[in-house]
């Protein structure tokens, strides 16, 4: 079952090479990239029917006009632009969080934990792909959360509450041995802090 459940994601993939072909271009590249604006017009009417369209050709020449005065800078000059500096403190910081934030270690041993917690063999790849589904269903979660209480709410609330499961993760891992229910509160603290995972950061 498992060669066919990676296989299935190429599903997706060639639908979308056999599809894309047929797709109109974007409007907005056709005008401001290309400079075409009878196919930008022509991809306008494929996109959103017949009808008088200008307000948007008009949206999208400001948008032009809006490029055309505004600086492309590269990277040395964004990082030595005052102007810039607390949001790309701010980027920083949140993409290393991001990236040291437990998920990958998570999933690495949750598969040690899992054995740990004396499930069958064969249950394991099914309880992890419970896993993955929990990191799926909460992300999907977090986009109607997120308009609600916004994403500064969401970033702190998602990190604090990953802090304290990791730690009681810790705590339950060390008694592991002592208390035979520790596992299997383990293995719920997994599933939680996926689910944080993927409401937060």
């Amino acid at each position: 079952l498992w060669p066919w459940l990676l296989a299935s994601s190429g599903l997706s993939a060639l639908v979308q090479l056999v599809t894309l072909p047929f797709f109109p271009d974007s409007p907005s590249y056709l005008l401001i990239q290309k400079g075409n604006e009878e196919a930008c017009r022509k991809a306008i009417r494929k996109l959103w029917g017949e009808g008088d369209h200008q307000a948007e050709i008009d949206d999208i020449m400001k948008e032009k006009g809006a490029m055309a005065s505004t600086k492309t800078l590269r990277v040395l000059e964004v990082m030595k632009e005052r102007s810039l500096r607390w949001q790309l403190y701010i980027l920083v910081t949140v993409m290393t969080t991001l990236q040291l934030c437990g998920i990958n270690a998570i999933y690495f041993y949750s598969f040690e934990v899992f054995h740990t917690a004396k499930f069958e063999e064969y249950l394991i790849p099914y309880v992890s792909l419970g896993v993955g589904l929990c990191e799926c269903l909460s992300s999907i979660l977090c986009s109607t959360l997120i308009d609600r209480f916004g994403r500064k709410v969401l970033l702190w609330g998602g990190y604090l509450l990953m802090c304290s499961v990791l730690a009681l993760l810790t705590v339950t891992l060390s008694l592991q041995h002592r208390f035979f229910w520790m596992h299997y509160f383990s293995v719920v603290l997994i599933f939680l802090f996926v689910v944080f995972y993927g409401i937060g950061p």
